[in-house]
């Protein structure tokens, strides 16, 4: 006889979607302290199933932090949720929970038949005071705060106001009925698609996804896995590669494949430091000496020894040019190829996407084609991002 405690386990989970956190002071942008409010997100996951969980995240959180009630459905236009999808949620078979400071929480799987690429809509109603949020600095996916629980409100309510940032989401997770295998995408704001449109999916790994679930064959999903301002080897908005890889890559479900598409170290290490200039203020959120190409490629040398070591495969994109920013410097840009060069001609990593060659601007190698840069002259556009999805050999994932 089963006792009342006994769980039973669903195996072939696959993250459908992820989003890293991060502390509210290294971020971009965050979440004002807040009360007796419901947050509600949308998102896209990347690949279908039959049930879905969702992963809520206080891991920055300096206290607990009380979940009053939490809902999923398939998001509706303008915030709001398809009538019959709505599904409430539960912790452990109870409609509210307490999560320690410093922890994630997963909720119990719900029924919800989800076509790939599917837009959720994630509602989080939190009856306490959350004066540290965890967050994802990131204003590019939807999402509103509402006073009092409107977790089963189909229409966002006239109250709504803008979230500045994803806040307490962290994944979504996803079973479905044939095996499904996660590609985590580990990079920094080009990964995590500054540039592109808000709310339209239009960063690489969203646009690979797509590809993915429109050439058939068997189930491969994405996670994004992207920070803006994000180092391998220091800190800057939020804790390096190196620190994060357990938590935001080794601890996927379906871990199949990582992209490590991460370079700022050298671009901001070796940027001019001039105190009067047009940068000066960002860059003191990046402290630490000039970093060089082969500290990069240890550092690169430990995530493959990771990663193999969990039997996952484990790729590289090459560095794109960023000459025309401000942040551009010729040691930069001597370490940049350095690194690229032994990317392509290593063999360390299992397989390389080769970003470089498709930005790069053959007239100014130093220089991104034109049409792909967004107004910064450092990041993509959607056309950039484009481009780097459509070059990605998808028979790498197969």
């Amino acid at each position: 006889m089963k006792s009342p405690h006994d769980v039973v386990v669903d195996k072939g989970w696959a993250r459908t979607w992820g989003a890293s956190p991060q502390a509210p002071g290294a971020s971009v942008v965050a979440v004002e302290p807040f009360a007796d409010a419901t947050l509600r997100q949308v998102v896209r996951i990347s690949g279908g199933g039959r049930r879905v969980r969702i992963r809520f995240t206080n891991e920055y959180g300096t206290a607990p932090l009380m979940i009053g009630a939490a809902h999923v459905g398939l998001a509706a236009p303008g915030g709001g949720i398809q009538p019959g999808s709505d599904r409430a949620l539960t912790f452990a078979g109870r409609w509210s929970v307490d999560v320690p400071a410093g922890a994630p929480i997963l909720s119990d799987p719900v029924d919800l038949p989800l076509p790939a690429l599917s837009r959720l809509s994630i509602s989080l109603y939190v009856p306490g005071h959350v004066k540290t949020c965890t967050t994802h600095g990131s204003d590019l996916q939807p999402g509103w705060s509402i006073p009092g629980d409107a977790t089963a409100t189909l229409t966002l309510p006239d109250s709504a106001v803008p979230l500045p940032a994803q806040a307490l989401l962290s994944a979504v997770e996803v079973l479905s009925d044939a095996p499904a295998t996660t590609i985590v995408a580990l990079g920094d704001s080009l990964t995590d698609g500054t540039g592109s449109t808000p709310g339209a999916d239009r960063r690489w790994p969203d646009l690979l996804a797509e590809r993915l679930a429109e050439c058939g064959g068997p189930a491969v999903y994405v996670s994004n896995q992207g920070i803006n301002g994000n180092r391998l080897l220091n800190d800057g908005f939020g804790v390096s590669a190196l620190a994060r890889f357990d938590r935001d890559v080794l601890a996927t479900p379906g871990l199949g494949y990582v992209v490590v598409f991460e370079g700022a170290d050298i671009v901001i290490s070796l940027a001019p430091r001039d105190d009067d200039g047009p940068i000066a203020e960002f860059l003191k959120a990046f402290p630490g000496v000039p970093v060089t190409a082969d500290d990069v490629i240890a550092g690169y040398c430990q995530l493959i020894a990771r990663a193999h070591g969990c039997g996952v495969k484990v790729y590289a994109a090459t560095l794109v040019p960023y000459g025309g920013a401000p942040i551009f410097s010729p040691e930069g840009e001597t370490a940049r190829q350095a690194v690229n060069a032994w990317i392509r001609t290593s063999g360390a990593f299992d397989g390389v996407l080769d970003f470089d060659a498709v930005w790069r601007d053959p007239n100014r190698p130093s220089r991104v084609k034109d049409e792909f840069l967004a107004d910064d002259r450092l990041h993509g556009n959607d056309v950039g991002y484009r481009a780097m999805a459509d070059s990605i050999d998808l028979s790498l994932f197969r």
